[in-house]
């Protein structure tokens, strides 16, 4: 008998097997299409012929942890301690699974906000936990008041996801000061925050929970070297929380992959001395602006990205059908992959949005817009 009854195969796979099998350009998956950097893959191969082939520690590289620490202290003022707080996992997905395996028991609740990435719930199932799947507002934002309704004596944990995939939304102060009021209303409940587009925003800079005091004590906060750096195939995360959650997650890790690949480990420790952050975020914007002047000419209704490098248009001017019809005849008749929206909602409410991504060279998505803007 089936664990996971309802999972199949996941939308991303589905999109991105129609765009090989019909030589599509594929919009759809969350992976840069671009050359990493040089700097970066210049020191793997240097490294690759020093001994650090074998198990590393199970927290992580000592070097990788003391950079991964001063890259939260410099970012957001938090002092913490490398040796306690912090854990490298291979990729955030296993970072999320195994913080929920650790924190969350059988009979208790966790809150999910829908739209949501389809590797939230799964875990909350196998731990025997109920999933609680509350809409977000329809222009993405939070429903405070529905979410506090939600929330009771059971209720464990609460996922956030800032920046927001797949609407391109952040959480605003005003955002962070509800979820301060919230969650002090609801004073054992974990909070999970998947902030691994956390250096991609635009006009506007995120606010990670990082930089709330009242929030460290009782947060998870999952971060990814693979989304940053666009070396997604690297499969390589980290996480934050206090010393006394952190204990627990760790239970967990050393069972599950006890230890992430060293040689990526030691080539992030000496890159993290070579690269600013900071730059990503107009890095992508130069991306999203170009993708958004391209699409001017047609008739998709671009919603705001404020961060990620994810696009939702919605197609309401185009056609009437469901966004999972429309997007497969995408493929099909127009030879671009997308993803539809309504996959990422427990009731499948369709919106007629479409998810883009725009993490791609210049000539994939000129390419893909003049594809699109004939419709």
């Amino acid at each position: 008998m089936s664990k996971l009854p309802q999972v199949g195969t996941t939308i991303f796979t589905v999109m991105s097997k129609l765009a090989v099998e019909h030589n599509a350009i594929n919009l759809s998956q969350g992976f840069p299409n671009f050359p990493v950097d040089e700097k970066l893959t210049n020191i793997l191969g240097r490294i690759a012929a020093e001994p650090i082939h074998q198990y590393a520690p199970m927290v992580g590289n000592p070097a990788l942890l003391a950079k991964i620490g001063n890259l939260i202290e410099r970012n957001y003022g938090r002092r913490n301690d490398p040796g306690t707080e912090l854990l490298v996992t291979a990729g955030a997905t296993q970072a999320i699974f195994t913080a929920i395996q650790a924190l969350v028991n059988a009979g208790e609740e966790v809150i999910i906000l829908d739209p949501s990435y389809d590797c939230y719930e799964p875990p909350v199932i196998l731990a025997g936990a109920k999933p609680v799947r509350i809409p977000l507002m329809d222009d993405f934002n939070p429903d405070w008041d529905r979410i506090e309704s939600a929330m009771n004596s059971r209720t464990r944990m609460l996922i956030m996801n800032n920046p927001h995939n797949p609407s391109g939304r952040i959480l605003s102060e005003a955002d962070l000061s509800r979820l301060e009021q919230l969650l002090g209303k609801f004073p054992s409940v974990v909070l999970l925050s998947d902030e691994v587009y956390e250096f991609i925003t635009f006009e506007e800079k995120h606010i990670s929970v990082n930089t709330r005091r009242t929030l460290q004590d009782r947060s998870v906060i999952v971060s990814s070297f693979g989304k940053t750096f666009h070396i997604t195939g690297w499969k390589i995360g980290y996480m934050i929380a206090p010393e006394k959650i952190m204990n627990e997650i760790k239970k967990v890790h050393q069972f599950m992959v006890f230890s992430v690949n060293s040689v990526a480990q030691v080539a992030l420790a000496e890159y993290l001395d070579h690269i600013a952050v900071g730059q990503l975020g107009a890095f992508y914007k130069e991306k999203r602006d170009f993708f958004q002047e391209l699409m001017k000419n047609g008739r998709f209704e671009l919603l705001p990205s404020q961060g990620s490098y994810f696009q939702v248009a919605s197609y309401r001017s185009i056609s009437d059908e469901r966004d999972t019809d429309f997007c497969k005849r995408l493929v099909l008749e127009h030879g671009v992959a997308a993803i539809p929206l309504s996959v990422f909602n427990a009731d499948g409410k369709d919106q007629k949005l479409i998810r883009f991504c725009f993490a791609k060279d210049e000539e994939t998505l000129t390419k893909a817009a003049e594809r699109l803007c004939k419709i």
